[in-house]
């Protein structure tokens, strides 16, 4: 008889481990307390416009690809991609009329270097390949990896490696960036997008210098009809393959009986399971569904409380009343001048008045996403998360949010009456991501990848103190962002299955 697996939350990694598991021949529920999938990769829909709600860059389109060919899928059956070049155009609110293209094409971003500041090309260039040397370490090493004990990391191969490949492991992503290039708006192009894992590039450590190196080595692509087509096509493949889906079930409590997790607690009652996934946010699911003292081990709520958290995001989705030709990107970002004081505003709690935001125009590319000749506009702009902002969220913040936005994005050529244009509109705050996703303290993309709270220090997927409890999501190893979450249930799945084959082993030598 197979063995039964219980999934708790049909996010990116539920998903994805879902699918892993019932391809190995474990029989796997799902438990979703949401009416759709994706978690936060779902969508926004409002008067026949559109949204993806969350993520909306793809990068590593292989790790993407990777679930769907391991259960023998053609993955363009299901998520077709195209690549983008330019991958995104950068404006300065001081200099709205000049906008950045960045891309991954050799010859025109070189081109954009020597524009921007001819002496820091070869700087780039050596920034790269420094950034490249982290990722072949990373790659295998380290993302792809448990650290169940100590001695996992702490060894002589991974000291050898990590000394091999020069990571400063001290460094923070802006001293790193800063070694090579010295040019301040490009220092800044870099830096940003170590939020996309919700770091300040000047508390975020060296490793994560390889997000934007990934862009630039390996591209930005698109999915045709948005992100959300990943999750659906992830609850597809899931279904295909004999799983079991159940929506608007949130579960109250993972049941531990001496030690071991031997299923759930939902609305209608006990469900019994051998194996549970929990893909609940880490933080939230040791308070919330560990009741048991005993199965939290080191993560005790003060413990919980007193880790660090990354920001959040303000989200405005936008129909609009007319096409954008004018606008060339799909990804657009907007950053203030001061983004220094933007990021420090952002992670000590202070209402922002120096804001920075990304504009996503999904409907450029596939016009299914909104009515006949209109567009939508996604907006998220990086704001504080619900424990660490110094302000509530009203209708007050929302209506500040909105306006500093809107009159930011007025002085770009094409927006010039964006506010006038808008005929649908609906938004989402940290308050949203803290009763809807249970993101702890509202922080988008779970606990802070800071020294103390990433590798092995980051809580893992086997559970420490209860058998047969894995946890899979941004909050645990090796993080937040979609392709790592990707790598995340493999991990977790992994290590179920090491477990599973233990015991099956030790069952048939007595």
């Amino acid at each position: 008889m197979k063995q039964k697996v219980i999934v708790i939350g049909a996010g990116v990694a539920g998903l994805a481990s879902a699918i892993r598991l019932q391809h190995a021949g474990y029989q796997v529920a799902l438990y979703e307390k949401e009416a759709t999938p994706g978690g936060k990769m779902n969508r926004v829909e409002i008067g026949g416009y559109k949204f993806d709600l969350g993520p909306s860059i793809v990068m590593m389109p292989e790790v993407y690809q990777e679930i769907f060919e391991l259960c023998g899928r053609d993955p363009d059956d299901y998520i077709p991609m195209e690549k983008l070049d330019p991958m995104y155009r950068v404006y300065f609110s001081d200099r709205p009329t000049e906008p950045i293209d960045m891309s991954s094409d050799l010859p025109r971003l070189t081109k954009t270097l020597e524009t921007l500041n001819p002496s820091d090309t070869g700087g780039f260039f050596q920034y790269l390949h420094e950034a490249h040397k982290i990722f072949e370490f990373a790659r295998y090493d380290i993302l792809q990896r448990p650290f169940r004990r100590h001695r996992d990391f702490y060894n002589r191969s991974m000291m050898n490696k990590g000394r091999n490949s020069k990571i400063r492991v001290l460094d923070t992503a802006d001293q790193f960036i800063g070694r090579y290039i010295k040019n301040e708006r490009l220092k800044q192009i870099i830096g940003f997008q170590t939020l996309y894992i919700g770091i300040s590039p000047y508390k975020s450590p060296s490793f994560y210098t390889m997000i934007p190196m990934l862009q630039f080595l390996y591209g930005v692509w698109f999915i045709k009809g948005g992100m959300y087509t990943m999750a659906s096509s992830m609850e597809r493949l899931f279904k295909e393959l004999g799983g079991e889906v159940f929506y608007n079930q949130a579960v109250k409590e993972i049941c531990i009986d001496d030690k071991k997790a031997t299923g759930i607690v939902v609305d209608g009652g006990r469900i019994a399971a051998d194996f549970v996934v929990c893909n609940a946010d880490f933080p939230y699911a040791m308070k919330n569904l560990v009741k048991e003292p005993a199965a939290k081990g080191r993560f005790t709520d003060k413990k919980i409380d007193k880790m660090k958290y990354t920001c959040s995001c303000f989200m405005l989705y936008l129909g609009m009343d007319r096409k954008y030709t004018e606008v060339e990107r799909v990804h657009n970002f907007i950053f203030n001048e001061k983004l220094d004081k933007n990021l420090a505003d952002i992670f000590s709690g202070k209402k922002l008045e120096d804001a920075s935001f990304y504009v996503y125009l999904a409907s450029k590319l596939d016009p299914t996403l909104a009515p006949e000749g209109k567009d939508g506009l996604y907006i998220l702009m990086p704001v504080s998360n619900v424990a660490a902002a110094e302000y509530e969220w009203n209708d007050e913040t929302i209506a500040y949010y909105r306006r500093y936005i809107l009159n930011a994005l007025k002085k770009i050529p094409g927006f010039e009456r964006v506010e006038e244009e808008i005929v649908e509109e609906t938004c989402i705050t940290p308050l949203d991501f803290e009763k809807k996703f249970n993101a702890y303290n509202g922080a988008a993309f779970g606990l802070q990848p800071t020294f103390s709270q990433s590798n092995h220090l980051r809580p893992q997927s086997k559970a420490t103190h209860c058998s047969n409890l894995y946890f899979t999501g941004s909050s645990t190893h090796p993080g937040a962002g979609v392709p790592i979450v990707l790598l995340s249930a493999k991990i977790a799945v992994q290590e179920l299955m090491d477990d599973d084959q233990e015991v099956f082993s030790s069952a048939h030598k007595h």
